[in-house]
């Protein structure tokens, strides 16, 4: 079935429309502080555009204005960002499945591939929604990102340290909004709650953006092991 973006008339606001729409706002302002902390970072307004134009994944973009406000080389900086950037391939393999996109929109699903956009699609049951959920999100992200960056970036100095707007505590609330209702039996939880530690544990060791990295990967060992033939299935543990 081809995949191809919603028509968003009111009447059609399906679930993960408003899902997609609730994730866009949230994770769109948070562009203000990328575009605040860009311009700090010694980025004009335009390099900052086109790193969200372009780039377009948050985690990326702030690992990239990271090494270059701390001083080091453009491809420091690049490499740092391109290595937060693999999580994104992994989103693509699942979505290119889940979506199905064709033709010109293969492209644009790829570039619109992303935590919020994938996390969304996750989230729905039925392939419509999560169809639905993809496009709005990603979309939705994609246009108050970039709006979001250049206000950030002409305001610059003026906002001040951008954390003390709570646009952080946004993105964090709304991605809680996504796994809450996941979290219904006792694997979801305990995984949730391992990768949280896991997380937790590597962020005064680890470089900003891994430690997301690190969590992930214990959450794909956790897939492979469950999964695995030789693992004990949840019902015979419970058994036990």
């Amino acid at each position: 079935m081809e995949s191809s973006p919603p028509t968003l008339r009111p009447s059609t606001w399906t679930p993960a429309i408003r899902m997609g729409l609730s994730i866009a706002v949230a994770t769109g302002l948070y562009g203000i502080s990328f575009g605040a902390l860009a311009v700090s970072a010694g980025l004009t307004v335009w390099q900052a555009m086109a790193l969200s134009l372009l780039m377009f994944t948050g985690g990326s973009q702030f690992a990239f204005i990271g090494v270059i406000a701390g001083g080091g080389a453009g491809s420091a900086a690049l490499g740092a960002a391109a290595l937060l950037g693999v999580r994104n391939a992994v989103y693509g393999m699942q979505l290119n499945a889940m979506i199905a996109p064709t033709g010109w929109r293969k492209a644009v699903a790829a570039q619109l591939t992303i935590d919020e956009s994938a996390a969304t699609a996750a989230g729905q049951q039925a392939p419509d929604e999560q169809r639905r959920g993809f496009w709005t999100a990603g979309i939705g992200v994609f246009v108050l990102w970039n709006l979001f960056t250049l206000v950030g970036a002409l305001l610059g100095d003026a906002l001040g340290d951008p954390r003390r707007w709570g646009l952080d505590g946004a993105a964090v609330a709304a991605f809680l909004a996504l796994l809450w209702p996941r979290l219904q039996q006792r694997e979801p939880v305990a995984l949730a709650v391992l990768c949280g530690l896991v997380t937790a544990l590597a962020v005064p060791l680890l470089p900003p953006g891994l430690p997301i990295l690190l969590a992930a990967m214990v959450g794909a060992a956790w897939g492979w092991w469950v999964r695995s033939p030789d693992a004990p299935s949840v019902r015979e543990e419970a058994a036990t």
